[in-house]
Parts: C-alpha cells; sequence; structure tokens
C-alpha cells in the first residue's frame, strides 16, 4: 500500500499550510516518504502541475519517475473500469463525464485501483451532477481515500522546530 497524491496536495499545500519558504519539511518529508516507497503521485498530476511556473513546478521536475508513476498495463486495465463506470453513471452531465476523463482525475483513481493505493485529496465528497469529485470515484469502486493531513497524522509526520518540543499536555479535571 502506497498513497498517491492529488494535484491539490501539492497546491494546496504550497499556496496555503507548507511554503516552500516557511515549511521545507513538509516537501523533504515527501522525498523521503517517496524513497522509502511510501508516496508517490502519477504523471498526469505532474502535467498539471507544470501549468504554473514556480518554485513548484521546479520541485516536481526535479523528482522524475520515481515519484511521479507513469500508467502501466495495469493501470490502463483499471482505468477502463474506471471511464466505464464514469460514462454508464446516471448522476453526471455529460461535461461532467468528459472532464473526469480528460483531467487527471480518473487516472489517479485508475492507479489507486490497480494497486490497492491510497488516494490523498484535499476534496470533499459532494453530490454534484456537474462535477466528479475523487472521492465519489473512489467510494464507487472501491478505492481508499483520505485528506493531506490524515495521511500526515497516520504515518507519524513531525515538523518541529527546534528541540522538538511537544505542546503542554492539557490538565486533567
Amino acid at each position: 500500500m502506497a498513497y498517491l497524491l492529488d494535484t491539490n496536495a501539492f497546491i494546496e499545500a504550497k499556496n496555503r499550510w507548507y511554503g516552500f519558504d516557511f515549511c521545507p519539511a513538509y516537501w523533504t518529508w515527501l522525498e523521503s516518504m517517496n524513497a522509502a516507497g511510501t508516496v508517490f503521485s502519477i504523471e498526469k498530476i505532474k502535467n498539471e502541475i507544470e501549468a504554473v511556473d514556480d518554485e513548484l513546478l521546479f520541485w516536481a521536475r526535479t523528482r522524475g519517475e520515481a515519484f511521479f508513476l507513469q500508467p502501466d498495463e495495469k493501470v490502463m486495465e483499471s482505468l477502463t473500469e474506471v471511464n466505464t463506470w464514469a460514462a454508464e453513471s446516471t448522476h453526471y452531465d455529460p461535461a461532467a463525464i468528459r472532464t473526469f476523463f480528460d483531467i487527471a482525475d480518473s487516472y489517479l483513481v485508475a492507479h489507486a485501483h490497480a494497486y490497492g493505493h491510497i488516494v490523498v485529496t484535499q476534496e470533499q465528497k459532494a453530490d454534484s451532477r456537474k462535477k466528479i469529485k475523487i472521492p465519489n470515484a473512489c467510494l464507487e469502486l472501491q478505492v481508499e481515500y483520505l485528506d493531506v493531513f490524515r495521511m500526515l497524522r497516520m504515518e507519524g509526520a513531525n515538523f518541529v522546530l527546534g528541540n522538538n518540543r511537544r505542546p503542554p499536555e492539557p490538565p486533567e479535571n
């Protein structure tokens, strides 16, 4: 089992919680967990990251195929199953289905489906006809998903300053 990160696990992290300038530990943690065989993403996610020329683009380009996995035959078989599910769904507008096929989301779910990996996304399940959300697809295809913070907690990530002080314990009642 490994984690597969969605585009928003990178972009929101960079823009909101773990900017390269004030929390480089997040990015170092991703690199070390990738080296340990636990954290990955996929080539299609890297392509989405490449839409903006910034420090995230530079970081992603220096990771290569060891971090951003290529689809293989097993993934392509799962992609057929994922796309069949979406195409046969009566819950979504045709435009939502076409968009799901065109962006990285279907490939991310297919890769996780093929190898029993966990999708890491900040998206939330939603009952909308206009967009197929990753959690909705995961639930339908029996693929586990969670958000960045849950992944970090499950893996015991610890980004600390100085002497590794912990917050004070709450008083006993």
